[in-house]
């Protein structure tokens, strides 16, 4: 058992609240254990250069922490500059939830997607992906409210979690405590039909055995699949 009484196998406790913020075309609160992350979209009438005059829609996202979100006071990037960390997180963000739809069936609109992290505690970019997704389709079932779109694309869920290997052990869902004292460190997102988006893995000490890789995919494989329940809520409920 792990210090909160967790299987090897098990997620943190999850908790969405939709609509936490009105002024969005769709926003979500997704609480994973203690990482708390507002996944909020803006709908903009316009796609970046290259893509004007396609037809094809865009999903891009942007990434931060408030400076409390940790045990010490970080400073804000509006005042300090974005880190590599952030490019590379909020990358990832987009590039996984543009895997949702065909870009083609959203017009020329680009779908913002800012995840603003609450408080952290291991897995923010993880718990961003996840609620993100929903917030997007949250995001579209009101644009077709609002005749933006005549019809709401067909979505392709995504989720995302986090695993390791924390003392010889394969571990599902890592809380900061242990991602910190992790021998190996990976980021998993999966689409609602099994298939991989993008897999990050890290080997933090020494190099690590093709067989710890597979029992960590085998923990992610089910805890992406946890996950996906959240879609089992009908869109017109949300």
């Amino acid at each position: 058992m792990r210090r909160d009484q967790r299987r090897e196998d098990g997620l943190r406790p999850v908790q969405v609240e939709y609509g936490v913020q009105p002024a969005a075309e769709g926003s979500v609160l997704i609480k994973m254990g203690q990482t708390h992350v507002l996944c909020a979209v803006t709908v903009e009438e316009t796609v970046p250069p290259f893509l004007k005059g396609t037809g094809q829609g865009w999903i891009t996202a942007e990434y931060g922490m408030l400076p409390c979100a940790t045990h010490s006071r970080g400073r804000r990037e509006a005042i300090s500059g974005r880190s590599g960390r952030t490019y590379e997180i909020q990358r990832l963000i987009g590039r996984s939830l543009r895997m949702m739809l065909d870009l083609n069936l959203l017009g020329e609109y680009t779908l913002r997607v800012d995840c603003d992290v609450i408080n952290a505690d291991g897995g923010t970019r993880c718990a961003a992906i996840t609620g993100g997704a929903l917030a997007i389709r949250q995001a579209l079932t009101n644009m077709v409210e609002r005749q933006q779109l005549s019809f709401s694309p067909a979505l392709l869920p995504v989720a995302a979690v986090s695993a390791g290997v924390v003392a010889g052990r394969p571990l599902l869902d890592l809380d900061y405590g242990e991602d910190s004292s992790a021998d190996v460190d990976a980021n998993f997102v999966m689409s609602g039909d099994g298939r991989w988006i993008e897999v990050q893995t890290t080997a933090e000490g020494k190099p690590f055995h093709p067989e710890l890789f597979t029992s960590m995919a085998e923990l992610a494989d089910k805890g992406v699949r946890e996950l996906l329940s959240l879609w089992k809520t009908p869109a017109s409920m949300l």
